[in-house]
């Protein structure tokens, strides 16, 4: 058998994120991305916005990034980014949790993400274990759980049992949110029996009672899909 196998998840962007913040023409309070970036120098001083639309009445506002910086302290590529308004700065900074903070809105991710999903055929009682790299194109916080629910089709039940069975290896709680990089490992019951067997106290042959359960696995042949996209938490 194989046992070199890896996966790997995807978290890629669909959209970017809404700021929630109060509009002063309107009641709204859901801002979008312009994709502008608006510098202002003054001698050796700028200043630096990213530029939002209001969702409601499409006022613009300003999100202060840099006031009264010395241009010395800004590297030349990105001053050019600034002022050539460059899509991969935009998006750094609209889905910045530091400028959020700093400006006190807030974000709102709903939509913007989806998992795609690049892994060999496998069957939840395959005996090998299967590493899974997930990577995250933007840093949308997202549950853990949920994930494994869209990477592996599975509820959020089943996906519950699999991690206390010792099934699914995590680096944190499935409850918890990652927005960095990561790996978790899928393990069949054959593996997990083994390790607890290696780990438990030799009982003798008239006292033993077979291997430690797992708990009830799912279907055999049951085959974990090659594709999943979300649309929202």
């Amino acid at each position: 058998m194989n046992t070199d196998r890896k996966a790997l998840w995807a978290v890629r962007q669909s959209a970017l994120p809404t700021v929630v913040r109060s509009c002063p023409d309107c009641p709204g309070t859901r801002h979008r991305a312009s994709g502008k970036i608006r510098a202002n120098a003054s001698g050796k001083l700028l200043d630096v916005w990213l530029l939002l639309s209001c969702a409601t009445c499409d006022r613009t506002s300003k999100v202060p990034v840099h006031e009264r910086a010395h241009v010395s302290t800004l590297e030349p590529a990105r001053l050019v980014a600034y002022e050539t308004n460059d899509p991969s700065v935009v998006r750094e900074l609209v889905t910045s949790a530091s400028l959020a903070a700093k400006n006190r809105y807030r974000l709102d991710w709903t939509g913007t993400w989806e998992l795609e999903t690049r892994m060999p055929l496998y069957a939840l009682d395959d005996p090998n274990p299967l590493p899974v790299r997930v990577q995250f194109e933007l840093p949308v916080p997202v549950r853990v759980e949920r994930l494994l629910q869209l990477g592996l089709g599975l509820s959020r039940a089943e996906v519950r049992r699999l991690v206390a069975d010792g099934r699914i290896r995590l680096p944190f709680a499935p409850d918890a949110k990652a927005h960095q990089d990561f790996e978790l490992t899928l393990h069949g019951p054959g593996s997990v029996d083994a390790a607890r067997h290696a780990k438990s106290p030799a009982v003798p042959d008239a006292e033993h009672t077979g291997p430690a359960r797992t708990g009830q696995p799912p279907a055999p042949g049951r085959e974990l899909p090659r594709r999943a996209t979300a649309a929202r938490r």
